[in-house]
């Protein structure tokens, strides 16, 4: 499955990214990834994408519809990836466009997708298909020695 070639390669670019990996510990599906799409693809709340240039697959997205507490729905774009060689030429902006069409046939609320901090090109994707930043999640990293003993928030002895 080249989705699946994909979503290695969105891994292994997102790891070197400041926060990648912790996305790729937490939020990134693990392996076996052709588990998780067999899943994705039989859950009628998720959709799976795929971009192509010349019938070849250069890029893929999933997006999940959750139900919220309210009862209402928010449409949530877990991974959005295309190669490198392919970016700039509207194939994820094609594939986006499917997403949201597919979030608002659900009729949900309003659509959430992430962007690594210093991922500037995520962003102003994103940006240009009318998202915009509702949240932004603060970290500290405890095992940089440096970061956790000046963040420690205790006065000193």
């Amino acid at each position: 499955m080249a989705i699946v070639g994909l979503a290695r390669a969105l891994r292994d670019e997102l790891t070197a990214m400041r926060g990648g990996a912790l996305w790729v510990d937490r939020e990134g599906r693990g392996e076996p990834l052709e588990a998780a799409f067999a899943e994705w693809l039989a859950k009628p709340q998720w959709l799976v994408v795929s971009g192509c240039i010349d019938d070849v697959v250069v890029g893929y997205g999933v997006v999940e519809v959750e139900t919220l507490r309210s009862g209402s729905r928010l449409g949530v774009i877990h991974e959005l990836f295309v190669e490198v060689e392919a970016r700039s030429v509207g194939v994820g902006e094609a594939m986006a466009g499917a997403l949201v069409a597919f979030c608002r046939d659900a009729h949900c609320a309003g659509i959430d997708a992430r962007a690594l901090p210093g991922h500037r090109a995520a962003k102003n994707f994103f940006e240009e298909q009318r998202f915009t930043a509702r949240a932004i999640v603060m970290h500290q990293d405890l095992d940089d020695p440096d970061v956790s003993a000046a963040g420690s928030g205790r006065a000193p002895a």
